[in-house]
């Protein structure tokens, strides 16, 4: 099958596009390396695809690349392209987020009605949920985004089910709960804490550490991703969390004993946006797509710590 994948350079990206291309399908990659952080290390993602013949990257960004042509005889479309980052979204760059993750949701929507209607998944957040009062927060329940980042998430949500209900485009959206593995990127939390550890340095811990979160391996993030392609419902959202809500100073009591290093933790206050708490109801991602969480948190973990002693 032909896919295109857009923000195939990134993190959960280039782990999608290994996955398709080592069953065989032909992979059209879609980015346009925003200064977010370093493109030394999406090149580093992207080595061992670029010796495949089945891949071909497009290096522009979505808002202006010939969008109907590069869709033209896909059979599925994986939209992982976004601004990322919570804490980042708030001011002036703010433009960047609706620029980068509601306008080009908008124009390849447009371009898949024009190149035939393939199937879209577009890959959304549990940002979207907000500070909700109950869990496990479920895909029928309230969405009160508490940052910027997770208004723009949603409102491209809206955006594919608008397409679908109105113009009969296959769409589906998933919501992803805190993504971990190797090629993480540097600014997230797992990312950090490894990297403190392996250069004996401190690490940063906004809030007191009681806040809790859903962590999800990353090769079940593309297990579920790809399932959805071809077993989701047209229209629908999908929970995809790892099973386990754990405390973040739990998590760094986990990372003590997976290398053996005792973590200098300095604390800071909270910062604007972050949620409180994320657990993922995933019964209806079980029901529909087979979805399973495959890999606990503390093997996940020691997983990526082996992964980040090499990296830069």
């Amino acid at each position: 099958m032909k896919a295109v994948v857009t923000g195939a350079a990134g993190f959960i990206g280039s782990h999608l596009a290994g996955s398709l291309l080592a069953d065989g399908h032909d992979v059209t990659a879609v980015d346009c390396f925003t200064d977010y952080y370093p493109r030394a290390l999406k090149e580093a993602n992207l080595a061992p695809l670029r010796a495949q013949g089945r891949f071909r990257l497009v290096e522009e960004r979505l808002q202006d690349a010939p969008l109907a042509r590069l869709l033209e005889g896909a059979d599925l479309v994986f939209h992982l392209a976004a601004q990322a980052g919570v804490r980042a979204s708030w001011g002036r760059e703010f433009a960047h987020y609706t620029e980068h993750n509601v306008l080009a949701t908008q124009r390849l929507l447009e371009a898949a009605l024009e190149a035939g209607r393939p199937r879209v998944v577009y890959a959304s957040s549990s940002s979207v949920y907000g500070d909700a009062a109950e869990l496990p927060l479920r895909e029928d329940g309230p969405c009160r985004p508490v940052s910027p980042y997770g208004v723009t998430k949603l409102a491209a949500e809206h955006l594919a089910l608008l397409y679908h209900r109105s113009h009969g485009l296959p769409t589906v959206s998933l919501r992803f709960f805190t993504v971990y593995g190797p090629r993480q990127r540097p600014d997230m939390a797992f990312h950090r804490f490894l990297k403190a550890a392996r250069d004996g340095a401190a690490v940063t811990v906004y809030g007191d550490g009681s806040q809790t979160r859903d962590f999800t391996y990353v090769d079940d993030i593309v297990s579920a991703v790809r399932a959805s392609a071809f077993s989701g419902r047209p229209g629908c959202v999908y929970n995809v969390g790892g099973g386990e809500r754990v405390a973040l100073n739990d998590v760094l009591g986990l990372i003590e004993g997976v290398t053996g290093r005792r973590l200098q933790v300095e604390r800071q206050e909270p910062q604007k946006g972050d949620m409180k708490d994320t657990f993922a109801d995933t019964s209806r991602a079980a029901r529909d797509l087979g979805f399973r969480s495959t890999v606990g948190l503390a093997e996940g973990l020691e997983r990526e710590w082996q992964w980040i002693q090499g990296a830069a």
